[in-house]
């Protein structure tokens, strides 16, 4: 229920949704998942202090209210990782309302999320992501092949996202050497392109039966409208069942093994960080745990001394 929260903590719950996606240039999901977070923390304010909440107030809750928040959310089954997500989205509207109306907001800016576990991520190794390239174009139809293999040797010879890859568009055909992605956050970058890669587009262009324009999409569907992720996920899920690998072989996990094997063959962090499009290091620092991780798996099963 969120009938509690003001019309005017609505409206500028609006305006800051709208802010991040117009000025900031958040993924619609991002925002999505923002609004949904932000939602439950102004209908809590509202329920807990007996009544709507005006802009004005939403600014000086106390370190009481933000724990009493937080054992409501857990309550409720919200796991550490989900509520530090919900933090972080509150601080950021905090931060936005704070500045706008000239405010203090210590209390909500200095609250520390719970600590959770972070996931790693879960590449490839590089015989299966090869294999992967190999036979995600293992289709009837010869053009499809084509793009199937096309795009996953976007995701995993250049690092790009799912969505990087099929925001693609015919004016970036052929592909240069050097492409300019714009990725989450409207972040600028500038990515490599392997010669496969771009030799894999150029034969995807010529077995089309699409015209690809200028202005549409690169990678067409099978009726001629823009290619959804959900082909390429399926794509990936009958190449899984193919050769064998686990869940947890998605299309991003050929975005995963790009820069789990940059870092293996000596790439260093910041220039990972700049390739993947990654805000902060920390990010792109999760790979170093990754080939840590696997670095043991190798000790463990050759080193002498580990089998006695």
């Amino acid at each position: 229920m969120t009938t509690a929260i003001a019309p005017a903590a609505r409206d500028v719950l609006a305006a800051w949704l709208a802010h991040l996606r117009g000025v900031q240039g958040a993924a619609p999901r991002t925002v999505a998942g923002y609004g949904a977070d932000v939602t439950r923390w102004l209908d809590f304010l509202a329920r807990h202090r007996g009544g709507p909440v005006a802009p004005a107030a939403l600014t000086r809750a106390d370190a009481a209210e933000i724990r009493a928040f937080q054992a409501a959310e857990r309550a409720r089954g919200l796991s550490a990782r989900s509520l530090a997500r919900a933090m972080s989205s509150v601080r950021a509207f905090t931060r936005w309302l704070a500045e706008r109306q000239g405010a203090e907001a210590t209390a909500i800016l200095s609250a520390r999320s719970p600590r959770y576990r972070r996931r790693l991520p879960r590449p490839l190794d590089v015989p299966a992501a090869g294999a992967v390239v190999a036979t995600i174009s293992a289709e009837a139809e010869p053009w499809i092949a084509a793009r199937d293999a096309a795009v996953a040797m976007l995701l995993y010879g250049s690092g790009l996202r799912i969505s990087e890859a099929l925001s693609l568009t015919g004016a970036q055909h052929p592909l240069p050497e050097v492409l300019r992605i714009t990725g989450k956050g409207g972040r600028t970058r500038l990515v490599p392109t392997l010669p496969v890669a771009r030799a894999a587009v150029d034969d995807y262009v010529r077995l089309c039966p699409h015209p690809v324009i200028r202005d549409g999409p690169l990678f067409r569907g099978q009726r001629g409208g823009a290619l959804s992720d959900r082909v390429i996920s399926g794509a990936m899920a009958r190449v899984r069942a193919r050769l064998g690998l686990p869940a947890s072989a998605t299309p991003h996990a050929l975005r995963h093994s790009f820069a789990t094997h940059l870092l293996s063959a000596g790439g260093d962090l910041r220039t990972i960080q700049e390739l993947l499009g990654h805000a902060s290091l920390s990010t792109t620092q999760a790979y170093t745990a990754v080939d840590a991780a696997r670095l043991m798996e190798v000790y463990d099963r050759a080193h002498p001394r580990a089998h006695g």
